[in-house]
């Protein structure tokens, strides 16, 4: 794998960093092949409980590394379209592993950094970190579930008006439209981040996953096709551990202790 990205795992939370700081944590394919490859083995890790993104030095992301593009022997165009369908695959990886993903947002991200923090479950940002699209200033299109994610976390026409001016969007804006679910004060941000990871850890995981996968795919769902998905994914629930704990818990007045295989 690629030190470009780096992953350790300790204590149930997988850290993943991307590590170009040099060039802001720019994307390039070493980076976002090993994401979508690391994401793939950590769907079946039982060591793996939760993931926490975040970047080395001053920023989370700048986005693709269109240095590298503009350089492609093949040319701008098929450069682009195999980097997307790459970054595509990591996006997709993220959004349907059943385990929470936080981002720690530590400095800008900004384009596919952008993207790939909306793809998360949880972002925690720094006060001054900020989040820009970029795309559409390049005369580009957002790529990477942004155009999925957008619009459902502010609405169509915040979503709208994120694509059209680009203006970078500071932690309190954020936070006030859906876009960040905690800000910290900087140089906070893994920490905090890897403190809802481990209070993540003291609540049933099976329980999340199957809420995750519904959430997902609940947006283009008539009501009667998600009222059926519901009650197979209670089934399983009831199923499993956490569920049998949960209710003895209950039952005895006391805080349940989930996870316990």
């Amino acid at each position: 794998m690629s030190d470009k990205l780096l992953v350790n795992v300790h204590d149930g939370i997988a850290q993943v960093l991307f590590n170009r700081p040099e060039v802001f944590n720019a994307m390039d394919s070493d980076v976002i092949e090993a994401m979508a490859s690391h994401f793939m083995a950590m769907v079946g890790d039982p060591a793996v409980k939760v993931v926490v993104i975040s970047g080395v030095g001053k920023a989370f992301s700048s986005g693709a590394d269109l240095k590298k593009v503009a350089l492609s022997t093949t040319g701008i165009p098929a450069a682009i379209y195999r980097l997307a369908g790459i970054f595509h695959q990591a996006v997709t990886e993220i959004r349907h592993i059943p385990k929470p993903v936080i981002a720690a947002i530590n400095g800008i991200a900004a384009g596919a950094g952008f993207s790939t923090a909306l793809a998360t479950d949880f972002r925690v940002m720094a006060k001054s970190a900020t989040l820009r699209q970029v795309y559409t200033s390049w005369g580009l299109c957002i790529d990477g579930g942004g155009t999925f994610a957008l619009p459902r976390l502010v609405g169509q026409a915040r979503a709208l008006e994120i694509a059209a001016f680009d203006k970078p969007i500071s932690s309190e804006q954020a936070l006030a439209w859906g876009l960040a679910t905690r800000v910290v004060e900087d140089g906070q941000a893994l920490d905090e981040a890897l403190a809802m990871a481990h209070e993540l850890m003291e609540r049933s995981l099976h329980s999340f996953g199957q809420v995750k996968s519904l959430i997902t795919n609940a947006y283009e769902t008539p009501l009667e096709v998600q009222l059926e998905r519901e009650r197979h994914a209670l089934i399983a629930c009831t199923q499993h551990p956490d569920a049998a704990e949960g209710v003895r818990a209950f039952l005895e007045k006391r805080k349940p202790v989930f996870n316990k295989t």
